[in-house]
Formats: C-alpha cells, sequence, structure tokens
C-alpha cells in the first residue's frame, strides 16, 4: 500500500480500529512507519504512542492484544482501517471499546426488530404494562398462544415460502420470505434465544 506518512509533520496517520466479525469500531490510535511495520510482521496491532513517545503494541501490559486480520487504506492514503480479532477488552478501562460501547454483532434494522419483539414479549408476560386503551398487537397475542402456537405459525409460513418458491411472482416470494423471517425471530425469542445465538452456531461450524 502506499501510506503517505509524509502528509502530516509527525509521520503519523490516524488508525481506527474494527472488530472483523462484529463490524464494531473499538479505538482510534496512531501508527507512523515503524509502528505500521511492526504490526504487519507480528500481527498484533502496534501504535505509536505520542504520550510514551515509543512504539506501543497494544496488550503488551494487559495481554488484550488486538489480532490483525487486514489493513484497509482509505482514498487519501493517509489513514487506515485495521480489521482486528480482539483478545478481551480493547480500552484501557475494561470495557469493550473506547466509547463504553458492548462489543456485539448488530444486524441492523433485524436488531432493532428484535427488540421490538422484545418489548411485545414482555408486555405478553406482563413485565411491562400495554398502554392504557391499547390493544394488545398480533405479537403479543401470539406469545400468549404459547409456543405450540408460534411453531405453527413459522411451520406455516415456510409452506408458504416452498410454494411461492416453485412460481414466479417475485413480489409473493420476498413478501412470505419476510414473513418467515418475522415469525422465526418470534420463536427463537419464545425459546429464549436471539439471532445471534443462531450466528454462534453457524460460525462454530464454519
Amino acid at each position: 500500500m502506499n501510506i503517505d506518512f509524509n502528509k502530516n509533520q509527525d509521520g503519523l496517520i490516524p488508525a481506527i480500529i474494527q472488530d472483523s466479525i462484529t463490524k464494531t469500531v473499538l479505538m482510534l490510535g496512531y501508527m507512523d512507519q515503524e509502528a505500521y511495520s511492526k504490526t504487519m510482521d507480528t500481527k498484533k496491532v502496534t501504535f505509536y504512542s505520542r504520550t510514551k513517545k515509543r512504539l506501543w503494541t497494544k496488550g503488551e501490559e494487559s495481554g488484550n492484544f488486538l489480532n490483525l486480520v487486514d489493513i484497509k487504506l482509505d482514498c487519501d492514503n493517509d489513514t487506515l482501517l485495521v480489521l482486528v480479532n480482539p483478545v478481551g477488552p480493547t480500552c484501557h478501562k475494561g470495557t469493550d471499546t473506547c466509547w463504553g460501547e458492548e462489543n456485539k454483532t448488530d444486524f441492523g434494522f433485524l436488531s432493532e426488530l428484535e427488540k421490538i419483539i422484545q418489548n411485545r414479549k414482555e408486555q405478553a408476560e406482563g413485565i411491562i404494562p400495554i398502554p392504557e386503551g391499547v390493544k394488545p398487537s398480533y405479537v403479543s397475542s401470539l406469545f400468549k398462544s404459547g409456543i405450540n402456537k408460534v411453531a405453527q405459525k413459522v411451520g406455516e409460513e415456510a409452506v408458504e415460502v416452498v410454494i411461492e418458491a416453485k412460481d414466479d411472482n417475485d413480489d409473493l416470494f420476498k413478501n412470505e420470505s419476510a414473513d418467515l423471517l418475522f415469525h422465526y425471530l418470534i420463536l427463537l425469542q419464545a425459546k429464549g434465544y436471539t439471532l445471534q445465538d443462531i450466528v454462534a452456531v453457524l460460525q462454530a461450524r464454519h
């Protein structure tokens, strides 16, 4: 890579550290040419510490190393995106990230949908109240019907997906697929699991 270490007078460029699996941004550090070279040689992320005025390998004291997976260079050749597998928490304060966030996989809209389903489940269980004057939602009612009904709905939606897969109506196929995924997420929570639990099984198989 043609990294421009000379753009700044101090010869340092930002290195954004990101978990290669969860895609969570863990921290921001700085590298000079020597730190970059050592990172590539050892496969453990090394920075130039502006306070200690020396090279600093993350985890050299704590054991919480950042094992290198890949490095990407931005369009201006002066910022690195460093993909890693972290060993333990990244921040010196003991948190997963330097922003105090938990390092977990975020499935975007599906994660938001899981939160909504969890809310409806808690309403069905009486953990949180249903707003006065509001009828119980479809999902809450489904949870109240019990695991057999939830599982039955998944089976029904799976059959619909198979039927539409054999036809040529793309819109119907996508809609039935969405129904299947939605009810599967409900079934997972009815069994006490989330999408991340299933992803972990797939990762273990991989």
